[in-house]
């Protein structure tokens, strides 16, 4: 059994949102919730009182009646609040004390540009005035304002301005080529452009002025184009960012109905064009109040950073964080530049009580032998939040170690399909090595076997068997929604499958083993690549792997581990050897690969997440442009390396 590294106290508790919101649970319902598996079990088992309770306990405002919370529970196809008119940008636009801060605007650098920190009063202003400037060029309901930018406030502001108009928003960061941008935004048609000319990372300014006005001509559709000065003096020919939010205007937010298109948000695009993911204004809004307000514990005193970019659903949960009033750090540049530690600094320089990023980070940290309170003001940081693949139990140990135990450390796995978390951790519940504390609120998160059974302590397919307000409300040119069902829809009819393995143990926890649709497959025992990681990770002389489980067309099965050596290491015998050896002992034989090959990297989408599916297909001797599209890779190179491999496969 795995440790607790984080255990809350009795005061934490009962002082915390969650514990809040159970009470008014509870004397609205007359139900009595103890605890969060009571709280829980209840949130999914009475759909309708629980977000009718989330409704009310953050006091969102229709200007109509909201009507029936689930008019229609069918999976997909449920329908939320069927009567309501609101807005997300009304709701968001009421938090905050003017002259406080609601955006700060970090730097490599460790300043900010003087005055690029926005008050919620100057951010009012600025939302209002470009929400001016884009209906004064036609753009309103319905029309779709794309952004290829940074994570800088301006992008906020951008994003809420849209919205306020029931326009609908969409976005990149810079780091994508024109190529990969263009595959995504031409799918809109957009009317609007909002783009920077370059963004600071590693310590160079990446000049995208050229970029930007290559995507200009290949999306023929834009009638505006706007651009910050970021680095330089902004994109010639465009309308700049001061002439396009000077002013005085006033903004009253266009009330839609409660699935009315916010933003799309494209898949990663590595197994064919990226899919244009649509939610609606309602569903969002909802579900970030309860993940960020209950789950995440945000307050209006508090300042919420996560390292993130644009292109990645963690952004928009990053922008939700305005919603509770919460000031949000929005960061341009790297999380290891100019030290491996500049997240530990941007959080003691600006007080950060809610910080998050990803276990690959946290393991650079710990290699790097960093010492995270030396030198460092961390007394405001209550929550490291962790995301993006599962976090290992020794790096869950370690820094719970190097925080202290006020510090919660808060793994969650969720999808940029739904736009959120489907487990995490609450203030209310324990953490455990290796596991995410529980399944989110008002998330039905099952573990099935192969049959569609529940199973409890054994490995699973993840799956939603109710309906959750933010799941998409549709594919864009989907007009039949046959593609939406085929993606969640098609292995347990009526049931969402996520494509995560997970095991939901005996105390509510759930550990992620990894995606199902790379599942290794040894001698017909099926295990997730994440159990080889956590022991690879360990190791000090490989920097990161890649394992694949591949059936070769004669029947055969291969497992090769593909590894990125430390600077100055060999993979010699030994090595090899003793990467066997630890995987032997801390799994079991059947985990041992065939192979351990040297690689020169790791090929990941540009949120992160390692391309074993894509991969896997090389290997198995398909072409690279039918299982993956480059642009959308953070090294496009590797990919050319791996395709070469395939003549060099063992044999079975």
């Amino acid at each position: 059994m795995n440790p607790i590294v984080c255990q809350p106290t009795d005061e934490d508790m009962r002082r915390s949102r969650i514990a809040e919101f159970a009470r008014h649970a509870e004397r609205e319902y007359g139900v009595s919730l103890p605890g969060y598996a009571d709280l829980h079990r209840w949130s999914v088992d009475n759909l309708d009182a629980f977000w009718s309770s989330v409704w009310a306990y953050f006091d969102v405002v229709s200007h109509t009646p909201a009507g029936v919370p689930l008019a229609t529970a069918d999976l997909p196809g449920a329908t939320w609040f069927p009567t309501a008119q609101l807005n997300y940008v009304e709701h968001l636009l009421r938090q905050g004390d003017g002259e406080a801060l609601a955006i700060i605007d970090a730097r490599e650098s460790g300043s900010s540009r003087s005055g690029s920190d926005l008050t919620w009063a100057e951010l009012k202003r600025q939302v209002s005035a470009l929400a001016h400037t884009l209906s004064a060029h036609g753009i309103g309901p319905g029309d779709r304002v794309v952004g290829y930018l940074p994570n800088i406030p301006a992008a906020v502001v951008a994003f809420l301005a849209t919205a306020s108009l029931g326009a609908v928003w969409a976005c990149c960061g810079q780091d994508y080529a024109v190529g990969a941008a263009v595959a995504r935004f031409e799918q809109l048609q957009p009317k609007a452009l909002i783009t920077a000319d370059g963004y600071l990372f590693n310590g160079k300014n990446r000049d995208k002025s050229a970029d930007a006005d290559e995507l200009l001509r290949l999306l023929p559709s834009v009638q505006l184009a706007v651009s910050v000065a970021r680095i330089g003096t902004g994109v010639k020919g465009m309308l700049g960012w001061t002439h396009a939010t000077a002013g005085i205007h006033e903004l009253v937010p266009v009330p839609v109905s409660f699935d009315h298109p916010l933003w799309t948000v494209f898949s990663s695009g590595t197994t064919g064009r990226p899919k244009g993911i649509m939610h609606g204004h309602g569903g969002v809004l909802l579900e970030q109040l309860k993940f960020g307000g209950l789950h995440l514990n945000l307050k209006a005193t508090d300042t919420f950073f996560w390292f993130t970019t644009p292109s990645w659903m963690v952004w928009n949960t990053l922008v939700g964080g305005l919603l509770v009033g919460a000031t949000i750090v929005c960061y341009d540049g790297s999380p290891s530049s100019p030290l491996p530690t500049t997240l530990w600094d941007i959080a003691s320089r600006h007080k950060v009580s809610v910080l998050g990023t990803s276990p690959a980070y946290l393991l650079g940290c710990l290699k790097d032998g960093a010492v995270l309170t030396k030198g460092r003001d961390l007394g405001h940081l209550h929550l490291v939040g962790v995301t993006g693949s599962p976090l290992p139990p020794q790096t869950t140990t370690w820094l719970a170690g190097e925080l202290g135990p006020h510090v919660r450390i808060g793994s969650a796995s969720g999808g940029t399909d739904a736009v959120t978390g489907f487990v995490g951790s609450a203030p209310t519940v324990p953490v455990w090595a290796g596991e995410i504390s529980a399944r989110c609120l008002g998330v039905a998160v099952e573990a099935f076997d192969d049959r569609g059974h529940s199973v409890r302590g054994q490995v699973g397919e993840m799956v939603i068997t109710k309906p959750m307000p933010s799941m998409p409300i549709r594919f864009w040119n989907d007009p039949d929604g046959s593609r939406y069902r085929d993606a969640y829809f098609s292995t347990f009819p009526g049931v969402w499958r996520q494509g995560d393995w997970i095991t939901i143990t005996e105390r509510h926890s759930v550990i992620v083993h990894g995606r199902s649709d790379s599942t290794l497959n040894r001698h017909g025992v099926r295990f997730g690549s994440a159990d080889i990681y956590q022991v690879v990770d360990e190791i000090p002389e490989i920097a990161e792997s890649l394992v694949l489980g591949i059936e070769l067309e004669d029947g055969g099965y291969w497992m090769p581990l593909f590894v990125v050596l430390a600077e100055g290491v060999e993979l010699d015998e030994s090595l090899r050897e003793h990467v066997a050896n630890s995987i032997r002992r801390k799994t079991s034989p059947r985990h041992v690969p065939d192979d351990i090959i040297s690689a020169p990297g790791i090929p990941h989408t540009r949120t992160g997440k390692k391309l074993e599916v894509p991969i896997k297909r090389l290997m198995q001797g398909a072409a690279v442009d039918s299982v993956v599209d480059p642009a959308s890779v953070d090294d496009p190179a590797l990919i050319d390396w791996y395709a070469r491999h395939v003549t060099r496969r063992a044999p079975a």
